[in-house]
This record gives structure tokens, C-alpha cells and sequence, in this order.
């Protein structure tokens, strides 16, 4: 190909290749936290089934508070952890108020990172577009100043300038799914974390 890919980025302007570096920037924040995400759900999984096999199984809070101290990931062991070790409640309503709290505290965490993702999946095709606007604009430019519109002169600019619709939607399609996906899996670990908490109440008084 007498204009790569590489080629045509290498020859951009300054402003085109500033939208690439941006577009890149978000793309491989994207993939880092979509393995990291990936990592943490599969391990806050495997650490929640195994502490609450466990729970219904002894019911014993050394050995829970045992493994909840090895299973910092699981958002079941780390509530059962902090309300169960604080103390500092007198009643039932104070209770629920804690386990309230120290459930949003899991979410947060469940929920961490997902912001960027949908960020990258709604701004980066904009980015991307803007760059295509401007190197339009300048083979426009190019044909002005070199007086033919011919294919030869034409194409090589707007092959440069689509370069950054594509690599703006690259970014954002990966972040727009794993945004979805983890989004979903944090809303069902949440939803078990505040069932989890109303089965609390009774054992932690009972305890």
C-alpha cells in the first residue's frame, strides 16, 4: 500500500495526531480496567460462593470472621467483617443503619472504574469525529492550494482524516460492552449484599 495506515497518522498534522494520542490515552485506560474489572468480579465471585456456603453452613462467627479477613474482595465477607468487628450499635435500627452504610461502601467499590468506561464509550466517537472534521478541512486546504481535486490529491486526506472516526469508535465500542456487562454483574453482587444484610440483623443480635 503506497499510504498505510502508520503512514497517514505519521503525516497528519498536529492537531489530527494530538486527537490520536487522546483516543489512545482513553483506549488503553479502557482495556486496563476492563482486565482489572474482569480479575475482581471473577475473584469477588469464587470469595462470595465460599463465604456463604460457609455461613449457611457453620454459622460460627469465629470461623466467618476468620474468612472474611482472608476474602478482602467479597463484598458479602467484608460487610459481615466491619459490622460484626465495630460493635458500636445498641439497637436493631442502629444496626440496619450500619449495614446500610457499609453495604453502599461494597457498591462503591463494585461499581469503581465503570464511569471511565462509559466516558470512553460516549465521548471517544466524538473525539474521533473531530478529528475527521479538521483533516477534511485541511485536504480541502490541500486541494485549494495544489488546484485539482483529483483522486490522487483527495484521497490520501480523507483516508487520513476517517483514520480518526475509526480508531474513535475502536476505543468506544470495547468500553460501551464491558461498561454494560460489568454494570450488570455489580448490580446482581449489590442486590445479594443488601439481601445478605437483612439476614444479618437477626444473627448479628442473635450473636
Amino acid at each position: 500500500m503506497e499510504h498505510s495506515a502508520i503512514q497517514l497518522i505519521l503525516q497528519a498534522g498536529y492537531l489530527v495526531k494530538a486527537v490520536f494520542v487522546i483516543l489512545l490515552f482513553f483506549s488503553i485506560v479502557s482495556w486496563t480496567i476492563i482486565f482489572y474489572k474482569w480479575r475482581y468480579f471473577s475473584r469477588a465471585d469464587k470469595e462470595t460462593n465460599t463465604f456463604y456456603r460457609t455461613y449457611e453452613s457453620t454459622r460460627d462467627p469465629k470461623d466467618l470472621i476468620s474468612l472474611s479477613k482472608k476474602y478482602s474482595v467479597s463484598p458479602l465477607a467484608n460487610l459481615f467483617k466491619s459490622v460484626y468487628l465495630e460493635k458500636t450499635y445498641s439497637e436493631r435500627d442502629e444496626l440496619k443503619r450500619m449495614l446500610k452504610r457499609y453495604s453502599a461502601l461494597e457498591a462503591a467499590k463494585l461499581e469503581r472504574y465503570l464511569n471511565f468506561l462509559a466516558t470512553t464509550g460516549s465521548t471517544t466517537p466524538f473525539i474521533g469525529l473531530f478529528g475527521t472534521v479538521w483533516g477534511i478541512m485541511n485536504s480541502f486546504r490541500g486541494i485549494g492550494g495544489a488546484g485539482s481535486a483529483s483522486l490522487a490529491v483527495v484521497a490520501p486526506g480523507i483516508a487520513e482524516a476517517l483514520i480518526a472516526t475509526a480508531i474513535g469508535l475502536a476505543a468506544a465500542i470495547p468500553a460501551v460492552i464491558a461498561y454494560n456487562y460489568y454494570l450488570s454483574r455489580a448490580n446482581r453482587m449489590i442486590i445479594e449484599t443488601e439481601d445478605f444484610a437483612e439476614e444479618l440483623v437477626d444473627y448479628i443480635l442473635r450473636h
